[in-house]
């Protein structure tokens, strides 16, 4: 049925009789070795014959059918031994703009409102930058790197923003990876910038915030400016969910912090903060107002703001920023970025100074990593400090002096609610200056 011949060059040759019965097929082989032309010319024999007699080919046939190159391929169907592949039906493609929508939608119910809305921004950059049509298979690595500029350059948004935003793509697109729309991540490693921003940190003094307390228009707008600053709690779902029966009204030794931020961690729903020496006042101000009223809530003037956020899940709803810009223009001192955030900022800054880290973050809610990027800052109280040290002070141990035992002695003997007082009215001796630009009043 099917013939091989060798030319004068040595290529060989399969002729047959066409599937019409009467016109003559040559299949051009090339230059291969004998057994290579004997098995093209068997297997065109058995592709005729299954053609000529309706059956399916043999297995070992259709093996070698797959595994002919494409090329090799085309002369077989060129002579109607075989049928042009149909292309394979199209997958289902997914767009950008259908799956972003849809991972906004699955996650609406497991992560805060907060973080759901940081999720959104980077959505809507990320459809303004590639448009909701575009196919999530046809973005690339180098696709990624133009979002980035995109942000950078038509955003016009800060080296810190950026970085973050491109963290949150990294996280849409892994969610993608495991859903199988796309095989690989191509936002991965475009976001490994810092997400902080140390030109927006400043450290605010003791003074600073005395005369914006004084300032404030009631006691208990001077008790939650006074938790930020010398509690260190997250204004404002932290000061607004205290409730009297969570703060130790007998000894004003520590509090009961309820931490919307950090409930979802397991074991980090509530936290112990004591009742600083500098807080104490303020507490008691704003209880001997309250205590003919039997209020359940420390700050029971914000009741309404406070069932808003509750409600909606989102402390978002809860604006004190506005009025706290307000009393900070009246106390006649400039006003400084991120206004609550840097008020923890300091008292993490100065607590770290008296006690160790994982002290001050379990009283913060902060973890160590936390703490280190976003709140401690550098003063310049610690670079006098340095200048007055030496390496062989340094090296001195509490045995090197007699005078030195007395006093570790003396300190040992107090509680340690006398120790902690102790230390922390230390801190009001602390520079008003950060390390960042210095201004006339912060």
């Amino acid at each position: 049925m099917a013939s091989r011949y060798q030319d004068a060059k040595g290529n060989f040759i399969v002729q047959f009789t066409g599937l019409d019965g009467t016109s003559r097929k040559t299949v051009w082989i090339g230059k291969v070795n004998e057994n290579e032309a004997q098995l093209f010319e068997i297997r065109i024999g058995e592709i005729l014959a299954s053609r000529l007699t309706g059956y399916p080919f043999k297995t070992v046939t259709a093996s070698w059918l797959a595994s002919l190159p494409q090329k090799s391929k085309k002369k077989l169907i060129a002579v109607g031994l075989i049928e042009p592949e149909k292309p394979s039906e199209p997958e289902n493609v997914v767009t950008l703009g259908e799956f972003l929508d849809g991972y906004i939608d699955r996650r609406s119910d497991d992560v805060k409102a907060g973080t759901l809305i940081m999720y959104g921004m980077t959505v809507r950059n990320l459809k303004d930058c590639f448009g909701v049509g575009k196919s999530l298979v046809s973005i690339h690595a180098g696709d990624a790197d133009d979002f980035r500029r995109f942000l950078k350059k038509k955003e016009k948004l800060a080296d810190a923003t950026v970085n973050r935003r491109c963290q949150f793509a990294i996280t849409l697109f892994r969610d993608a990876v495991r859903r199988k729309y796309i095989t690989s991540n191509p936002f991965e490693g475009i976001g490994k910038g810092s997400t902080a921003n140390p030109e927006r940190q400043r450290f605010i003094s003791h003074e600073t915030i005395g005369k914006v307390i004084d300032a404030c228009p009631n006691a208990e707008w001077k008790l939650l400016v006074a938790l930020s600053r010398y509690g260190g709690l997250r204004v404002p779902s932290e000061p607004m969910l205290l409730r009297w029966q969570d703060v130790d009204t007998v000894d004003w030794k520590r509090m009961l912090v309820h931490s919307p931020k950090t409930e979802h961690h397991q074991g980090h729903a509530t936290r112990e903060v004591p009742i600083f020496p500098e807080l104490r006042p303020y507490f008691e101000d704003v209880f001997e107002l309250s205590a003919d009223k039997k209020s359940l809530w420390v700050l029971p003037s914000f009741e309404t703001l406070r069932q808003k956020a509750i409600k909606a899940g989102d402390w978002r709803h809860v604006n004190t920023r506005r009025m706290l810009v307000k009393y900070i223009e009246r106390a006649g001192v400039e006003l400084w970025p991120r206004i609550w955030h840097n008020l923890r900022s300091s008292r993490q800054t100065e607590l770290t100074d008296l006690f160790p880290s994982h002290i001050v973050n379990a009283w913060l809610g902060n973890s160590e990593k936390v703490a280190n990027k976003h709140y401690l800052q550098v003063l310049e109280s610690h670079f006098e400090k340095a200048l007055q040290i030496t390496c062989s002070d340094a090296q001195k141990t509490p045995e090197t002096t007699g005078n030195q035992k007395t006093q570790i002695a003396d300190v040992k003997r107090k509680t340690p609610e006398i120790q902690a007082q102790a230390m922390i009215s230390g801190v009001k001796g602390m520079s008003d200056t950060g390390f960042e630009p210095v201004t006339s009043t912060v």
